[in-house]
């Protein structure tokens, strides 16, 4: 199943998409349900499944306006360095542990609105990530069983202000600037995935491929992802893992690549959609 967060006459609402739009799931199976959190927490994923079948859509891609997946994620854990091309091409040494940061939840974006390339810089660089949603909570989740803990997963860009990135050893300034972290299209639920690690993902800028690699080659995948970040934070129902990004950043190239005002990017992973976002100068807003 594809889940979607939206708003639609001033108010946000959750659904799923089907053939020919959207199936408003908004207090349906429950008077409470009114966010893919909410639907999440309550364990109603399933209930969603069944209440969805055979029924015709309530609306229209065109009568709602996208918002991230989970625009009210109380937790945002990013990763960094987290594939070997990426590593490599910064230049850092091999870790034992995950690189770990965060993000708010108010600087996401959702499929199709403008990446913000805010005024007090010109270095936007893309990060074409994974994004996994926590299903089921815990504290100490054992690597064997944190798979079981996953709702779905969704394709992310984890744009990054690259000089205010560098203005101390915590990235956390340059990680979470106002309109940057693009979070969508939907989320398609754990079990229709399978095995993610099957996924391909891509970064295009203006249609040329910037990143390409698979998901196998995450240095420390979910399941590790899970059980470290679980041993010193809970993680609850909602909460976003964004796993990292491939070799290929802008900020590597040489001369180095930065996003525009006018460009487009794109982030593809596989059955999870793609994730497009214009990129827009915050003075143009």
């Amino acid at each position: 199943m594809k889940f979607i967060s939206f708003s639609r006459l001033g108010e946000s609402g959750v659904g799923t998409v089907v053939p020919g739009g959207i199936v408003n799931l908004t207090s349906k199976l429950s008077p409470k349900i009114k966010s893919l959190k909410a639907l999440i927490a309550a364990d109603l994923m399933d209930a969603a499944t069944t209440y969805v079948e055979g029924r015709a859509p309530d609306f229209t891609l065109s009568d709602v306006t996208l918002l991230p997946v989970v625009p009210d994620a109380g937790k945002i854990l990013c990763v960094g360095l987290n594939y070997e091309t990426h590593r490599a091409e910064t230049k850092r040494p091999d870790a034992k542990y995950p690189t770990m940061f965060t993000r708010y939840a108010d600087s996401q974006i959702a499929h199709g609105q403008p990446m913000i390339m805010p005024s007090v810089s010109d270095r936007l660089d893309y990060e074409g990530e994974m994004a996994v949603i926590i299903g089921r909570g815990g504290r100490n989740i054992p690597e064997d069983s944190a798979l079981s803990h996953v709702a779905g997963y969704a394709c992310y860009n984890d744009g990054t202000i690259r000089d205010w990135q560098r203005h101390t050893h915590q990235f956390g300034p340059g990680k979470t600037f106002p309109g940057t972290g693009g979070f969508g299209p939907y989320m398609v639920s754990a079990d229709e995935v399978g095995d993610y690690t099957k996924l391909p993902i891509q970064t295009r800028l203006n249609g040329e491929v910037m990143q390409d690699a698979t998901l196998a080659d995450l240095i420390f995948p979910v399941a590790r992802l899970i059980a470290y970040i679980s041993t010193y934070t809970p993680l609850s129902a909602g909460d976003v893992i964004v796993t990292g990004t491939p070799g290929g950043v802008g900020d590597r190239r040489e001369p180095p690549l930065y996003m525009k005002p006018g460009d487009v990017v794109e982030v593809e992973i596989g059955m999870l959609g793609t994730l497009t976002n214009p990129i827009a100068a915050e003075s143009a807003l």
